[in-house]
């Protein structure tokens, strides 16, 4: 399976777990910490666990194992590092305040 129909699976899994703003970059011309970044908010840890964790089985199951994770089970921020795929799950409020849509303004926006 390649990155663009992993990127469509994880959309799909974040979309069931009613993340909002779903933004997908592709970064691979800009930057060397991978090919893609997801971005999603949720509106709660609850919420933010449970994208977590779609996020994880969708991965695990098609061979993409994490090579970092960020954030806490009670954050409000989670960074979960597949190689070159990034998954970014935020707060609103935190999606606001580290506000990487403008940061990776330059990344190309991919319909999933």
């Amino acid at each position: 399976m390649n990155d663009l129909e992993i990127i469509k699976l994880l959309n799909d899994a974040l979309s069931d777990k009613k993340a909002e703003d779903i933004k997908i970059l592709d970064i691979h011309k800009i930057s060397v910490l991978g090919d893609y970044f997801v971005i999603a908010s949720g509106n709660n840890v609850n919420q933010l666990q449970a994208m977590e964790d779609a996020v994880d089985e969708v991965m695990y199951k098609n061979g993409y194992h994490q090579k970092q994770v960020e954030g806490t089970r009670q954050s409000s921020w989670i960074l979960l590092d597949y190689g070159n795929i990034v998954v970014h799950l935020f707060s609103k409020e935190d999606r606001e305040f580290y506000d990487l849509d403008r940061i990776w303004k330059d990344g190309i926006e991919v319909e999933a």
